[in-house]
C-alpha cells in the first residue's frame, strides 16, 4: 500500500488518503459528492463494536474557486452531515465519536464562507429576532424557535465547535499526523507525507462541467394544463436518483418545486430550458433542495422566486455566506414573489397555499390548486415533514422548554392529511424527516412517495405509489397546442414593429420534433430552413474553435446563413429532445424584407454572430438581446502598446481581434485573445480596478455599456465568477509580495 492514495472522483475532485496518519481527504466538493464517493467504493457500511456506520473522508480540501463554468466548486454541507452523524463522528456514545473533528482545508476566505455557509444549513435563522424580522409575530416566532431548539438538541452550535479549520497558503503547514500541505497554483494542491508527495489540480478545462453520479433517461414532455412531473424521488445520499423535486405545468407554463443538484442534467433529460421556466417555489435551504439555484441565474431573465418571506430569509443569508455577497443582492438574480403563510395565494389562476413544516430550518410545504369542473383540482407537496411519532415526542406542556404544544401537533397532523387529488410525500425516516406509516389513512385519490433512497417496503407499497424519473400526472389535459403560443409571443417579442397577420405567415409552418443527439443543422451545408426552438435545448459546435454553447428555447438556429444563402460554420445539435418551428429560408427572407427588417438584420449580423460565439454571450441570450446588444457596443481600435481607457466604471471590454494583457507595474497577469473580456469588476461594483490593460498587438475591442447586462442573470453570473477568479490571482500576487 503507498503511504499517499491519489483517486480522482470526478471532474475536478480526487480523493487522496493517508491511511498510516488516519486522514481522508476529499478534494473539491461540488453537488453530489458524496454520492461520487459511494459509486467509487469510498464510502462503505461497517460495523464496529455492533454499530453499523459508514467510511468516508475526514477532511475536505475546498476549492480556491467558489464558482466554475457556472457551478458551484464548494457545497460540503452533506460531506459534512456525511462525516458527522453517518460516520457517527458527533453522535454521543458512538465508537467513531473520538474528539477528533471534522476538517475543512483551503484559502482563508473559502473556509470561513464555507464555516458561515454550513452554520445557516444546519440551523436557518438562529433567533426569535431574525424570525420575527421576516413578518413573524412574536408569539409565532418563540414556538417556532422553542422547536428549532429541539431539533438542535437543546443548542445552536457554532460550526467550529463541530468542525476544525485549516488554512493554507504557498509555505507548507502541517494538516495532521505528519501531513503537510501547500498551495503550488489556483487550486492545485501538493500533499506531502514522509518522502511521498502527490499533486491534486482541481481546475476545470473550459468545457468540462462536474459529474453527475447517475444516467437519467431523455424524456419528450407534452405541455399540459396543469400536470405534475416527477423530476425526483431520492434523497441527498441515493446514489442513482435526484433529490426529491417536482414540476409543476400549469396552462402550458414551467414551475419548478425546488432546485436540487444537478438540475440542469434533470431539465436537460426532460427537455426543458432554462429560458422556459417561470418560477420555482422553494420550500426550504437545504442542499438536496438549494443547490441547483446558480443553474436558476443562468437564464436570460430572472426567474420568479416563490416562498414565504420567513423561507426566503433563510435561503438568502445561506446563499450570501456562500457566495459572499450581501444579501439584498438575492433580488438581482430573482424575481421574488412573497406569498402569505395558510392562505391560498392565486399566481394567475394557480393558486397555493404554503403551511409552516417542522424541520431544523425554516420549511414550507405546499399545497397547489386551480379551478375545474366540480370544483378543484389539487396538488400536494410536502418536503420536508417530520414523522408524527417524532413531532409526538417533542411535546412539552413547559412553555420554557425546548418542544412544542399539543396543540401544535394536532394542527400540524390534520394538515398532513388534507385530502388532494394527489400527494407527494417524504417519507426519508429518522429524526427530520417523515414516514409513510402517517399517511395510511390518508383519503388523497393519489400518494407518491418520494424522498428515500431505500426499496419501498410492502407496507409502504399499500400506502402510495413511487414514481420513476419523467413520469407525468396530468390533473387537468391540455386541449390546445402550447407550443404554438410560445412560437407566437417569441417571434411577436422578436419583430414587434410587424402586424400580427404578417407574423401568422410564419406561424403556419411545421412544428418538428428532433429526437435528442439527433443534427438539426450540419456544418457545410447551405441550410433551406431555419429553426425557432420552441422548447428543449440545442447545442452550437465548432470543434476547430473550440466553441460549443448550448441554445435554449426561443433562439433562431441558421437564421444568418439562411438568410444570406452561404454554408454554415458551425454545427447545430439536439442536447435533450426538442420541438421547432420550421421557416423555410425563402419564406422568412419574404417575410423580412416585407417588413423592412432586412437592412437592421444585415446591419447587426456581424455584431451578432461575434456574440453568439463568445462564452459571456453565447449561451441562453434571446435573440431580442442579441440585437440590443449588437445596437449598443462600439468597435475601437488599439495600437500596440497602447493602454486601454479602463477608468470607465460602466463598460465591458471584449476582444474582437488581437491580443491584450493585464497588468500591475511590471507583472502580467493574464492574456486576453479574442472573444475574452475584462471590465467585470466596475459593471458590478462600481470600483476602480487595481490592473491596468494594453495592447500586445494592434487591437479591435467591443466596449458594451454594463447597464445592459445587469438584467441578463447568467451574464452577471459569468461576470461574478471572473471577478472571483480574478481577485484570486490579485490576492496570491499580494501575499508573494
Amino acid at each position: 500500500m503507498t503511504k499517499l492514495e491519489k483517486v480522482q472522483i470526478a471532474n475536478g475532485v480526487y480523493w487522496v488518503a493517508i491511511p498510516d496518519a488516519g486522514l481522508y481527504i476529499l478534494c473539491g466538493c461540488p453537488a453530489d459528492s458524496v454520492k461520487h464517493l459511494m459509486k467509487r467504493g469510498l464510502i462503505l457500511t461497517k460495523e464496529k463494536d455492533g454499530v453499523n456506520y459508514e467510511s468516508g473522508p475526514n477532511a475536505i480540501l475546498l476549492s480556491d474557486v467558489l464558482v466554475q463554468n457556472g457551478m458551484f466548486s464548494n457545497l460540503p454541507e452533506f460531506p459534512v452531515l456525511q462525516m458527522l452523524y453517518r460516520q457517527g463522528m458527533i453522535l454521543p456514545n458512538h465508537p467513531n465519536n473520538t474528539g477528533i473533528k471534522p476538517l475543512l482545508i483551503g484559502a482563508e476566505d473559502q473556509v470561513r464562507a464555507q464555516m458561515q455557509y454550513i452554520y445557516r444549513g444546519n440551523y436557518g435563522l438562529i433567533s426569535e429576532e431574525e424570525i420575527q424580522s421576516a413578518g413573524i409575530s412574536k408569539e409565532m416566532a418563540r414556538i417556532m424557535m422553542r422547536m428549532k431548539l429541539k431539533f438542535a438538541f437543546g443548542k445552536i452550535w457554532q460550526t467550529d465547535e463541530l468542525l476544525e479549520t485549516c488554512v493554507v497558503n504557498h509555505d507548507p503547514i502541517e494538516i495532521r499526523g505528519g501531513v503537510f500541505i501547500r498551495k503550488l497554483h489556483v487550486n492545485v494542491y501538493e500533499f506531502r507525507y514522509e518522502d511521498t508527495t502527490v499533486t491534486v489540480d482541481m481546475n476545470l478545462t473550459s468545457n468540462e462541467v462536474y459529474g453527475v453520479p447517475y444516467q437519467l433517461s431523455y424524456h419528450e414532455i407534452k405541455r399540459e394544463y396543469f400536470a405534475v412531473i416527477h423530476s425526483g424521488e431520492g434523497d441527498g445520499w441515493d446514489i442513482n436518483r435526484p433529490c426529491m423535486a417536482s414540476i409543476l405545468m400549469f396552462q402550458g407554463k414551467i414551475y419548478l418545486i425546488d432546485a436540487g443538484p444537478n438540475i440542469l442534467h434533470s431539465l436537460m433529460a426532460l427537455g426543458i430550458s432554462v429560458n422556459e421556466i417561470e418560477g420555482i417555489f422553494h420550500t426550504h435551504a437545504h442542499d438536496d433542495h438549494f443547490a441547483g439555484l446558480p443553474t436558476l441565474m443562468r437564464a436570460d431573465h430572472r426567474i420568479k422566486y416563490y416562498a414565504t418571506p420567513l423561507v426566503r430569509r433563510s435561503v438568502a443569508k445561506k446563499l450570501a455566506a456562500l457566495v459572499s455577497i450581501e444579501e439584498r443582492r438575492f433580488d438581482e438574480y430573482f424575481d421574488v414573489h412573497d406569498l402569505d403563510f395558510d392562505k391560498w395565494n392565486d399566481i394567475n389562476g394557480l393558486e397555493v397555499r404554503p403551511i409552516f413544516s417542522p424541520h431544523p430550518v425554516e420549511t414550507s410545504i405546499f399545497m397547489f390548486r386551480t379551478l375545474w369542473e366540480n370544483g378543484y383540482r389539487s396538488y400536494a407537496h410536502f418536503a420536508d415533514i417530520v414523522s408524527l411519532d417524532v413531532l409526538k415526542n417533542m411535546i412539552t406542556a413547559e412553555e420554557e422548554e425546548a418542544g412544542i404544544s399539543q396543540e401544535f401537533y394536532n394542527q400540524v397532523r390534520d394538515q398532513y392529511l388534507s385530502t388532494v387529488d394527489l400527494k407527494k410525500i417524504d417519507i426519508g425516516g429518522g429524526l427530520i424527516h417523515g414516514m409513510a406509516e402517517d399517511f395510511r389513512e390518508d383519503k388523497s385519490q393519489k400518494i407518491i412517495l418520494s424522498h428515500t433512497s431505500l426499496e419501498l417496503t410492502d407496507q409502504q407499497k399499500e400506502i402510495g405509489s413511487d414514481a420513476p424519473f419523467g413520469m407525468v400526472d396530468v390533473l387537468i389535459s391540455a386541449n390546445q397546442d402550447y407550443a404554438m403560443q410560445y412560437a407566437f409571443n417569441y417571434l411577436h417579442s422578436y419583430f414587434p414593429t410587424a402586424p400580427r397577420h404578417q407574423i401568422r405567415i410564419l406561424l403556419n409552418n411545421h412544428l418538428i420534433s428532433f429526437n435528442a443527439g439527433s443534427i438539426l443543422l450540419k456544418k457545410g451545408a447551405v441550410n433551406q430552413d431555419i429553426f425557432l426552438i420552441l422548447t428543449g435545448n440545442v447545442e452550437l459546435i465548432q470543434s476547430e474553435s473550440k466553441v460549443r454553447s448550448i441554445l435554449s428555447a426561443g433562439s433562431l438556429v441558421g437564421e444568418i446563413s439562411g438568410l444570406i444563402g452561404i454554408p454554415l460554420t458551425e454545427t447545430y445539435r439536439a442536447a435533450s429532445f426538442v420541438k421547432a418551428l420550421r421557416l423555410p429560408c425563402n419564406l422568412y427572407l419574404e417575410f423580412v424584407k416585407r417588413n423592412g427588417l432586412y437592412k437592421e438584420i444585415e446591419m447587426l449580423r456581424h455584431s451578432r454572430e461575434f456574440l453568439s460565439r463568445t462564452w459571456l454571450f453565447g449561451e441562453a441570450i434571446p435573440y431580442t438581446v442579441q440585437n440590443k446588444l449588437a445596437q449598443v457596443m462600439r468597435c475601437i481600435s488599439y495600437k500596440s502598446g497602447e493602454n486601454l481607457p479602463i477608468d470607465q466604471l460602466t463598460e465591458i471590454y471584449l476582444v474582437c481581434s488581437g491580443k491584450l494583457e493585464i497588468y500591475i507595474n511590471d507583472d502580467i497577469f493574464e492574456i486576453l485573445t479574442m472573444n475574452q473580456f475584462f471590465g467585470e469588476e466596475g459593471v458590478l461594483f462600481n470600483t476602480h480596478t487595481v490592473f491596468k490593460v494594453r495592447a500586445v498587438t494592434d487591437s479591435e475591442v467591443y466596449h458594451i455599456p454594463g447597464n445592459v447586462l445587469l438584467d441578463i442573470p447568467i451574464v452577471r453570473w459569468k461576470l461574478l465568477e471572473t471577478f472571483e477568479k480574478r481577485m484570486r490571482v490579485l490576492g496570491n500576487y499580494l501575499v508573494s509580495r
